[in-house]
């Protein structure tokens, strides 16, 4: 969805432009109208929480020194890692690593924000605190986030609506709230997985 593999049909539309059919400066534009998380974070070892945060903005804008730091202070606030600004990511947590990554995501202030499987490798009460971030982000700046997990808990606090891919079908097998998905798919994935039962029962 992001543009890092040409799909093998059909199109991808990011706010609605194609994001495959674009180049140049259209393409450049478009790619900064989202923001991304990969799945461990992806901080640069080398640099502080702020300046990893910072890196966005120091590379494609042209504000000043001054403003990009306050800027960046102020997306780790809404994060929660305001006191972390000067650690190291080998300092930080797994859920820390995972909450300054999403900032850095939202450095430029994108509509969309795409997350990796933001949940992995956290503990259960991390993993929840994750969760309650993406639903007050989504809540209060009114950005969508595009979320990849395989974690039943996870899609029930944060999605409005889910699509269920299926590598046997090779494609979607369901879509919609995952509410309705749970109570009413009669299909033979989708309602054993929203309903944590063996797929032979």
């Amino acid at each position: 969805m992001i543009g890092l593999r040409r799909p093998t049909a059909g199109r991808i539309l990011i706010l609605g432009e194609d994001i495959h059919a674009l180049s140049g400066k259209a393409r450049r534009r478009l790619l900064r109208r989202f923001g991304v998380m990969f799945q461990q974070g992806a901080l640069f070892g080398s640099m502080s929480v702020l300046e990893n945060v910072m890196l966005p903005l120091a590379t494609l804008t042209r504000l000043p020194q001054e403003a990009i730091e306050r800027i960046a202070r102020i997306k780790l606030g809404q994060v929660g890692l305001v006191d972390a600004a000067e650690r190291m990511p080998a300092q930080l947590s797994g859920g820390m690593i995972k909450r300054a990554a999403i900032a850095r995501a939202m450095a430029l202030d994108p509509p969309l924000v795409f997350l990796d499987e933001p949940s992995a490798g956290l503990d259960p009460i991390a993993s929840a605190g994750l969760d309650s971030l993406i639903v007050s982000l989504a809540r209060d700046l009114g950005t969508t986030f595009i979320v990849v997990t395989h974690e039943l808990d996870s899609i029930m606090t944060i999605a409005d609506r889910v699509i269920m891919l299926d590598k046997h079908a090779r494609g979607m097998i369901a879509e919609g709230d995952p509410r309705r998905l749970k109570e009413e798919s009669t299909h033979p994935v989708v309602r054993p997985f929203f309903n944590r039962t063996d797929l032979a029962a």
